[in-house]
């Protein structure tokens, strides 16, 4: 067993100081005191946080889930620990039905082995069934329309499919999910109307991919995606707070309009993740990385580059959040939008053991997962 002492413990709606948190492999107590005989973490006064939940990351350090090898989810993993990430959905991009299959056989293996890194918990499936208008970084020769027998046989481990509605013909397939599935459907790279979008969310689609990129905007008389995003209290909306797909000014606009219960912070990040700038690929495409900016050559984003932890720094400095806030928006919001808050996403008796310790900048000083010290700064 482990203790944290002489440090913040941020909980979902609370900090607590000069409290001790005690842990194995699940969160045990949180007291006043330290237990004889336990092993002593000092925090040195910094934060003590859940572990985040990155619910849409195509790879880092060299690496992409297309890879379709279990080296490339281990890689991955090991570099987000570093940042505080102690959960993450690999996400897969719009390629061939072969090359998408390869990849999520490589992800169910590295679920049932013990990475020393961040835990793979599911899978994105980011495409095919999106629209070719709003592709972003997607490559359009493999966009299909919706189709269940896709996935059928991978609905165990898919977590989240980002679709566009309009490319489902009645629905159909959207029917076929929530009947059949716990899989969560999520809005993106869609040219839906305000109309579809909503008739989409009513019948189950809970989520929005990266609010406002890939997506028909908001327009005072064609609300589009965005609008219906907005307009519907119930569905969560990712974003990507790296000031570069959103600028930063809208950020409180965002969180006024959906609440802090309801924005996701993900990374949406590429195998150019935690390198320097320079030429690399994404879904078969070449992306040049620049300033931190990922970029196509026609000139479109193509995902980001920059850490979770920082991406929840800029979102905290740019809203009126308290730091436990923050974080939870990048902890319990995805873990609750994924259906995995019973054992993540926030500091609680009898949850998984995922911590990490960050500074006042958000930077991160140890991860734990699982109660095992897995980065240590």
């Amino acid at each position: 067993m482990k203790c944290i002492v002489n440090g913040k413990i941020l909980l979902e709606n609370q900090i607590l100081e000069n409290k001790v948190l005690v842990f194995g492999k699940k969160i045990v107590d949180i007291t006043d005191e330290v237990v004889d005989g336990y092993e002593i973490i000092d925090a040195n006064g910094k934060y003590v946080s859940p572990g985040l939940v990155d619910i849409h990351i195509h790879g880092n350090v060299g690496k992409d889930v297309m890879d379709g090898n279990e080296e490339a989810i281990s890689d991955i993993s090991k570099s987000i620990v570093r940042h505080g990430v102690t959960s993450f959905l690999p996400t897969t991009m719009t390629m061939g039905k072969d090359s998408i299959d390869k990849a999520l056989q490589a992800i169910r293996k590295s679920m049932n082995k013990n990475i020393e890194g961040a835990k793979p918990i599911g899978v994105h499936l980011e495409g095919p069934f999106i629209n070719e208008a709003y592709k972003g970084a997607q490559n359009p020769e493999f966009i299909i329309d919706a189709s269940y027998d896709f996935i059928k046989d991978n609905a165990d481990i898919i977590k989240v499919i980002t679709y566009a509605p309009e490319k489902d013909t009645n629905l159909e397939f959207t029917k076929d999910i929530k009947k059949n599935t716990n899989i969560v459907l999520s809005i993106g790279h869609s040219k839906a109307t305000y109309e579809q979008a909503k008739e989409a969310i009513n019948l189950g689609a809970s989520n929005i991919t990266h609010l406002f990129n890939g997506m028909t905007g908001l327009n005072h008389r064609n609300p589009g995606v965005v609008g219906a995003a907005l307009t519907s209290n119930d569905a969560y909306c990712e974003i990507i707070a790296d000031t570069i797909h959103i600028k930063k000014d809208l950020f409180q606009f965002i969180l006024d309009n959906k609440g802090k219960e309801k924005v996701i912070l993900i990374t949406d990040s590429i195998e150019a993740g935690g390198l320097e700038d320079g030429e690399y690929s994404l879904g078969g495409q070449k992306v040049i990385v620049k300033e931190n900016q990922a970029r196509l050559e026609s000139g479109s984003l193509a995902g980001s580059v920059m850490p979770l932890n920082i991406m929840i720094n800029n979102f905290y400095k740019n809203t009126n959040l308290k730091i436990n806030e923050a974080i939870n928006l990048a902890s319990l919001n995805a873990a609750r939008s994924i259906h995995v808050d019973n054992t993540k996403g926030s500091i609680q008796i009898g949850k998984d053991a995922d911590i990490a310790i960050f500074d006042e900048d958000l930077n991160c000083f140890m991860t734990i997962v699982n109660g095992e010290i897995l980065y240590k700064r």
